[in-house]
């Protein structure tokens, strides 16, 4: 069904993407450091799930109507910046909050607001509307299971990426419950620099 020598070259350009700090990867990091390695994990996992929302939405043909109107991709790229930059206010609030044994946050929480992150990230449409084609093979047939397939893949190396993050990040948990100084800094730093991905997200160029 898909060309092997495009598929390896598929393997290769999604694992130098995959390995290329990017929005996803400092998304992941931020709630690990703020929350630990569980908050870390969800939060991937909820990345994928929302990785996957934009891989059957492109299969679809959804991804094409979305860059062709500037109307949509706006409204979707605003609506995620803004929820970036509310995950940071949030976070910088509860600078003073206390670091228990297990988190705050109830069970499941991170996973959706990592769904939400990736969902609501037009560029994540784009890219897979604009990287996943260069490797499909038309003459074979079946379009959209290559698609399918290949954004599967995609998000998969993505995720693998994400929770390499978050297992080197996790010692930095003891750190956080330890200091306080430390754990009030670290969410500072962490919000700022979500707030900042968000306003990147609604003013950098989009070509």
């Amino acid at each position: 069904m898909i060309d092997l020598h495009k598929f390896l070259l598929f393997l290769v350009a999604g694992f130098l993407l995959a390995i290329t700090p990017g929005a996803g990867i400092f998304y992941v990091l931020a709630r690990t450091l703020a929350g630990g390695k569980r908050e870390g994990v969800e939060s991937s996992l909820g990345t994928f799930v929302g990785g996957l929302f934009h891989v059957m939405a492109a299969a679809l043909g959804v991804s094409a109507i979305l860059a062709a109107s500037a109307v949509a991709f706006h409204t979707v790229k605003y609506a995620g910046a803004a929820y970036l930059v509310f995950l940071g206010i949030r976070m910088i609030r509860s600078r003073n909050e206390e670091m228990p044994e297990k988190t705050e946050a109830p069970r499941g929480s991170a996973f959706r607001q990592g769904i939400f992150t990736e969902a609501l990230n037009p560029k994540t449409a784009l890219f897979f509307l604009s990287f996943i084609p260069q490797f499909i093979a038309p003459e074979r047939g079946h379009v959209f299971w290559q698609f399918l397939v290949l954004g599967i893949i995609s998000v998969t190396m993505n995720t693998a990426a994400d929770l390499l993050v978050v297992s080197l990040a996790a010692p930095l948990e003891r750190k956080l419950k330890s200091s306080a100084k430390f754990r009030r800094g670290q969410r500072v730093a962490s919000g700022l620099g979500m707030i900042g991905l968000g306003a990147y997200v609604a003013f950098a160029d989009t070509k």
